[in-house]
């Protein structure tokens, strides 16, 4: 990251901390790891897993992707992900913080002795500025952060989200785990840069989120996970109410804008129960008789807006994990 504001000078302090003395739940949750055949996680690289949910899907991984993954923390996604790419570099893994790539040098060389099917040089470490990425136009299949985003004010993110689509291919996908608050977080929380840093008061409304995703051109956007994440409380922060805060999984997918608007999954789900054999929408799509289909918000409002009572519609569950209508 450029650091363009005092705040990004903060956030760089606290992670070159974290880097020299490792520091469990530092400022995410300890979220349950992918238990994958013959993949062992170094105890320090574990106890470094600053983030607040997971990237790492095996649904995206097939065919070896390239991958890119910005604020590498410890190391412990890039080892995920290389599980699902073995070869040499197919993983890029960027920070700006020369401490926390040293800690996570020294995380993979312990990851080597202990994983037999794994070389560091799957891996290739880079210094690099997530606001100016040092990869070329459509150069990587797969571009991720973990808790990183939400540190950025409005002017950062919008680059940082821009510079990932830049170095995105065709149909590439952008995997993103950050909190998100649909309450209004006090000017005062959102100010101090300690807090920010920390990953508990830059979190931005979900839908506001999705929307600066697909102002940047995402075509598709998939919310595949949301849980709540921490609290900001009366006794601690100052708050005059608990404000719930929430880890959201997003993917976004680098496909052409339909005519008609993104088409953004959030769990729902249609189901025709009529007395024919399926119903055809005449817009591509068409559900068979009890059946569940996965749908984007636009196709279930759309649905909905007929007024039939032989087609159920389900609210957003917050849960996507594809098979979708579009």
């Amino acid at each position: 990251m450029t650091l363009a504001g005092d705040y990004l000078e903060t956030t760089r302090d606290v992670y070159r901390r974290a880097a020299l003395e490792p520091q469990q739940g530092l400022c995410c949750t300890t979220n349950p790891v992918w238990q994958l055949p013959g993949l062992t996680i170094p105890a320090k690289m574990l106890a470094m897993n600053y983030g607040c949910g997971s990237t790492v899907h095996p649904r995206d991984l097939a065919g070896s992707p390239s991958i890119l993954y910005v604020g590498v923390g410890g190391g412990m996604e890039v080892l995920q992900f290389a599980y699902f790419s073995r070869r040499s570099g197919a993983v890029i893994g960027l920070d700006v913080v020369d401490e926390m790539l040293t800690a996570c040098r020294d995380n993979l060389a312990e990851a080597e002795t202990v994983n037999p099917w794994f070389r560091r040089d799957f891996v290739d470490l880079r210094k690099g500025d997530a606001l100016n990425l040092p990869l070329a136009d459509g150069s990587v299949d797969i571009a991720a952060q973990n808790c990183l985003f939400n540190i950025f004010h409005d002017d950062e993110l919008k680059r940082a989200l821009a510079e990932m689509y830049r170095v995105l291919k065709p149909r590439g996908k952008l995997l993103l785990s950050d909190p998100v608050c649909d309450a209004t977080i006090p000017a005062k929380l959102r100010s101090d840069e300690r807090l920010r840093a920390l990953c508990l008061t830059g979190a931005l409304p979900l839908a506001d989120y999705v929307r600066r995703l697909t102002d940047i051109g995402f075509g598709t956007i998939e919310v595949r996970a949301r849980r709540p994440y921490r609290v900001l409380s009366p006794q601690h922060y100052g708050t005059d109410r608990l404000i719930v805060v929430e880890s959201v999984e997003i993917c976004g997918i680098k496909d052409p804008m339909p005519n008609d608007g993104p088409c953004v999954f959030t769990g729902r789900t249609a189901i025709y129960h009529g007395a024919g054999e399926s119903f055809d929408d005449r817009r591509g799509h068409v559900l068979m008789q009890n059946q569940p289909v996965a749908v984007c918000d636009k196709t279930a409002n759309a649905l909905a807006a007929l007024g039939r009572r032989d087609i159920y519609i389900s609210a957003s569950t917050w849960h996507y994990d594809g098979g979708g209508c579009c």
